[in-house]
């Protein structure tokens, strides 16, 4: 394989092709007034040379790359990965590309800053506008189009798409007391997030409506992460009284809290009966299915692109703020207690 000293220009095409630069550049811009036969011979030369056309040349050209930006943390994490596989669906049927940029699992407090400093890198340079998951920044200094998905605060001042967290949260709670449940654990996400705010409120004023008493023994703050959700559960088991159900803030902690609970010789349901949050992948085989909230993470991501698509367009939004809906899915987790004598 023969490497090129240095990159193809376009005028190097349209020296091979035989024409000038204007016609190659008409050409590589989809234009109709090129003939057949000279379009299609530029294209066998830009196809032969290996030419592609530099996306910050291309948005100086046309103001426009059809290129969307995507920032996340972690393209570990389950939730940022269903939200790319619904980004990815929905541009498919879109004459538009993606640019993934990720963080590496950062949760510092520098985060925000290295946010703002991804957005401008990518905004109006080399894509027509961005899509941020989870975001920790409250504002962005940009003039493009900008959606955000789950940001961490109410007080952002950009369109965004969120779940219905403490709708979907009292749907968890109605369903473990409707089994008979009173002393239910809650592992908790991360107190920075608003999602899992709202799903502790959902928690706590599910109690309150049942006239239970708050424990705050039976209240553990999680990360949304297995490993935590784990040690979160092993605390909630070692309690002089052990809850009889443990609702987890998402899938994965909820996944952890099944670990402590079978390690120490516990079934589920039969001990102890669990839900989790999120609806991901894993949870429809764990444990013969895990009972838990979906909020159509994907669905998130597919609406999130098409807001975006509508700002690009000089179109108006309905809502700045897009409420997913949750709904309750029942799998193999809970069982109801028995009447106490």
């Amino acid at each position: 394989m023969k490497f090129a000293k240095s990159p193809i220009t376009i005028q190097d095409v349209a020296t091979a092709a035989g024409v000038s630069v204007s016609t190659v550049s008409r050409v590589l811009n989809d234009k109709v007034d090129v003939a057949p036969e000279t379009f299609e011979k530029v294209q066998r030369v830009i196809e032969e040379l290996g030419y592609t056309s530099s996306l910050a040349a291309k948005s100086m050209r046309s103001r426009k790359t059809n290129v969307i930006g995507l920032v996340l943390h972690d393209l570990e994490q389950s939730f940022c990965l269903n939200v790319v596989r619904g980004v990815n669906r929905a541009i498919e049927q879109m004459d538009y590309d993606l640019l993934v940029y990720t963080g590496g699992n950062s949760r510092d407090r520098s985060w925000a800053v290295r946010e703002r400093q991804y957005v401008s890198l990518l905004n109006g340079s080399i894509t027509d506008g961005i899509i941020v998951v989870t975001p920790t920044a409250e504002t962005f200094s940009t003039h493009y189009p900008l959606v955000a998905v789950d940001p961490h605060l109410d007080s952002a001042d950009f369109p965004a798409v969120i779940a219905t967290n403490h709708v979907g949260a009292l749907a968890a709670m109605e369903y473990l007391l409707g089994l008979g449940h009173r002393r239910i654990g809650f592992i908790g996400g991360r107190p920075d997030l608003q999602s899992a705010v709202r799903r502790l409120q959902g928690y706590q004023d599910s109690l309150r409506q049942a006239n239970i008493p708050l424990d705050p023994d039976l209240i553990q703050i999680g990360d949304f992460t297995q490993e935590t959700g784990y040690r979160c559960a092993q605390k909630l088991l070692a309690l002089p009284v052990r809850p009889t159900a443990i609702f987890a803030a998402n899938d994965k902690s909820a996944i952890g809290a099944i670990e402590a609970i079978t390690e120490i010789g516990l079934k589920v349901p039969e001990d102890i009966s669990v839900v989790g949050f999120d609806n991901i992948e894993e949870a429809s085989f764990v444990n013969g299915g895990l009972t838990t909230v979906d909020q159509f993470i994907s669905d998130m991501g597919r609406v999130a692109v098409e807001m975006l698509i509508n700002l690009i367009q000089n179109q108006p939004l309905e809502n700045r703020l897009f409420r997913m809906p949750t709904k309750l899915i029942v799998r193999n987790t809970c069982r109801a207690l028995e009447p106490e004598n």
